[in-house]
């Protein structure tokens, strides 16, 4: 029921954005102050790499005018160090411990959790989102309020970074069409992603900031914000329009033995930049300690409405107006390692500059004099305080009755992450006392030794890496990624049985891991072992087939192989039932169907096959083997013309599907169309001949000849 807060409406009117006034005929309440709310979050922003945070590369024009014409906080902190949560403490105003969503994979934004957009849009605010990465996806509950969410990432068959994001400039271009014509008061959050690892800046950036990239990556995105920033002018929306302007965590680059973000949380994975903006605001630098989880209470009192009760954080407005803040604790955690890997947890809080950080390995420090935190100061008696105060911080808190932020993630979601440098498994240690060995610190060390390998290999160099590896198991035995990285090394040199055999005592060391298992059992199907595949779903549960499509696709596909169409189609049907827009499943599903209804000439199968193709091919036109497949069922109804106009689709996205072009020849051959079919034949000789056994070349010799008589 947390949805409720200040108005007296049931759950379910909530639910449907509809407020208790509304219902019985009264107005739509009204903010006092009619400001239109822009929030821009950069993803993955350092603070010191804005020119108007003192950085000196690069510089940021753009967004110095922003912090020009408002208040700049200078430290500002993010409660979390990975993107979901972090925009969830945005968006919602409480920090993990309330809302429940902890780290990027295994949890999704309750439903029955008020956002700041549903909040703004009971108020009459037209609402809309656009967002530049796979992480904030609608699937993981953040566009709850919006009207329009614009997270339109296509879903392929294949899973590459340009399926994952979108850049600045495309996101902005669609925030921009929306804005036109638009009328107050309006909410708009645009998120960009490009600083975010692959550091890719697009040129000149990419030559001018060549040996630093990220730096480059900042550089491009305050350019594409300048058109934001150009129309605000050119509409005076300047003077009609709060504006909010931050990051939601940092990157480390090396520092404190991190490249990138998500396992520790020192300042520079958490240390942000946030410039707010209004009209008549005097400004200005504010050295306050504030933190994300202010910024819903400060939209509520910058507008003059009503904050929701369960908020966690404090309004900054007062701020804005020259005036102190309360010192209050800022409470910050880093779980991904936690919950990916059963690594320690890592948490903490800042009070009067001082930082604690609570780990095996406990840290404090200084933020006054030591910003950096490289001078440790805990000391034992003072840990024991600290780890009761954080006690009462986090119990405060957490709500009575906890929230469920339900882990259930599909593949594609997984596949995506992971390529975007979020690689989890999902086992989530119940380990109640953790020890130093447990600790990010003593851990995170073994993680880089393990991308160290992966580089060797990379640079030709695979025995190196490979001992590097057998090292690192030596010592620990739970480091998921050692295993995984071995296989693909012995996989990439034709070393398929060894590379199974680690995956192997992987699993014997890690037994629920989710990342071994899925590749053992794609490399299982790769080999063709599957009957192995099928007793090793049998035998080895993991948690993730409850909602996990790609377990059921690789059941499906060992089933389909040997020949076992109904327990394919029962595999592949489990797989959809947990996500219908793969095109791969559906795809799959299609072909045992087909093969089923031939094979038992049931009408009813071989007609769902051309259901299934068909949705294959919506979900992605340039997925070549549904075209193929839908071809075959054409071919077998008697639909000739269908069949052929199927294969040619087939060519036309990927000119190198050997099976397509075979089969259009066979059709026009067998239509009587010799010419066209002795052109193609011999260019399927061409390409494919040497790749041929002497059956299958004498099978096609004599059907050249045939073509020709």
């Amino acid at each position: 029921m947390r949805k409720i807060c200040f108005y007296p409406l049931i759950l379910s009117y909530l639910i449907l954005g509809v407020s208790s006034s509304a219902l019985l005929g009264d107005p739509i309440p009204k903010a006092k102050n009619k400001l239109n709310v822009l929030l821009i979050t950069i993803d993955t922003l350092r603070a010191d790499r804005l020119s108007c945070y003192g950085s000196q590369h690069p510089e940021t024009p753009n967004i110095d005018d922003l912090a020009e014409r408002g208040v700049l906080f200078s430290r500002a902190f993010a409660n979390t160090s990975t993107t979901l949560p972090s925009h969830a403490n945005i968006l919602l105003g409480t920090t993990p411990n309330y809302h429940g969503v902890h780290e990027n994979l295994n949890f999704i934004v309750s439903a029955e959790l008020l956002t700041l957009a549903e909040h703004l849009k009971n108020y009459g605010y037209a609402t809309g989102a656009f967002v530049g990465a796979y992480p904030l996806d609608s699937r993981f509950g953040l566009s709850q309020g919006f009207e329009i969410y614009d997270d339109d990432y296509s879903r392929t068959h294949t899973v590459t970074l340009s399926n994952l994001e979108r850049n600045a400039e495309a996101v902005i271009k669609g925030a921009l069409e929306w804005l036109e014509g638009r009328r107050s008061p309006w909410f708009l959050w645009i998120h960009c992603w490009d600083p975010h690892i692959p550091y890719e800046p697009p040129e000149p950036f990419k030559t001018q900031y060549k040996e630093h990239l990220y730096e480059g990556e900042v550089a491009y995105v305050d350019l594409a914000l300048g058109k934001l920033l150009d129309l605000l002018k050119e509409n005076s929306l300047f003077d009609s329009t709060l504006i909010i302007f931050t990051g939601d965590h940092g990157e480390s680059l090396g520092e404190h033995g991190e490249k990138t973000h998500g396992f520790f949380a020192y300042n520079s994975s958490t240390w942000i930049p946030l410039i707010i903006s209004q009209p008549a605001t005097v400004s200005g630098s504010v050295g306050h300690y504030v933190s994300h989880i202010d910024i819903f209470p400060t939209v509520c009192d910058v507008l003059g409405i009503e904050k929701p009760s369960f908020l966690q954080g404090i309004s900054l407005h007062p701020a804005l107006q020259g005036m102190k803040l309360p010192e209050r604790p800022i409470y910050f955690e880093s779980l991904y390692p936690c919950y990916s890997r059963g690594w320690a947890p890592l948490r903490g809080f800042i009070l009067d500059k001082k930082k604690f950080i609570s780990s095996p390995i406990p840290e404090l420090y200084d933020l006054d004099h030591d910003f950096d935190e490289l001078n440790n100061l805990a000391e034992q008696e003072k840990i024991t305080e600290l780890s009761s105060q954080l006690k009462k911080i986090m119990d405060d808190l957490t709500p009575a009755e906890k929230i469920d932020a339900a882990p259930k993630v599909d593949r594609e979601a997984r596949e995506k992450l992971a390529s975007l440098g979020y690689i989890s498994s999902v086992q989530f240690s119940q380990k109640k006392n953790f020890g130093i060995q447990d600790d990010v610190k003593i851990l995170l060390p073994y993680i880089n030794k393990t991308e160290e390998a992966w580089e060797l290999h990379k640079e030709g160099k695979p025995e190196a890496g490979i001992k590097l590896l057998k090292e690192i198991i030596q010592e620990r035995k739970n480091i998921d990624l050692a295993y995984k990285i071995l296989a693909f090394i012995y996989r990439d040199k034709g070393n398929t049985k060894e590379a199974i055999v680690i995956l192997e005592q992987g699993l014997k060391a890690l037994p629920s891991n989710y990342e071994i298992f899925i590749e053992y059992m794609q490399l299982l199907t790769s080999d063709q072992q599957y009957d192995k595949v099928i007793s090793s779903f049998e035998k080895i549960w993991i948690r993730e087939a409850e909602y996990d499509p790609a377990i059921w696709n690789n059941l499906g596909v060992a089933y389909f192989k040997k020949g076992n169409f109904e327990e394919a189609i029962k595999a592949y049907k489990m797989g959809l039932s947990l996500d219908d827009k793969l095109p791969k499943l559906n795809n799959n599903l299609a072909n045992a169907y087909l093969s089923s209804g031939l094979q038992s000439k049931n009408s009813s199968f071989f007609s769902r096959s051309f259901e299934y193709f068909k949705k294959a091919i919506e979900l992605d036109p340039e997925y070549a083997a549904p075209y193929y497949g839908l071809g075959h069922a054409y071919s077998q109804a008697g639909n000739r013309e269908g069949a052929i106009y199927c294969w040619k689709k087939a060519l036309e996205v990927d000119s190198n599907f050997r099976k397509a072009l075979f089969a259009l020849a066979m059709a026009y051959l067998n239509t009587g169309e010799k010419a066209k079919a002795f052109d193609i034949l011999s260019n399927y000789k061409k390409q494919y001949y040497h790749l041929m056994s002497p059956v299958e070349r004498e099978k096609l010799d004599a059907l050249l000849e045939k073509s020709q008589k």
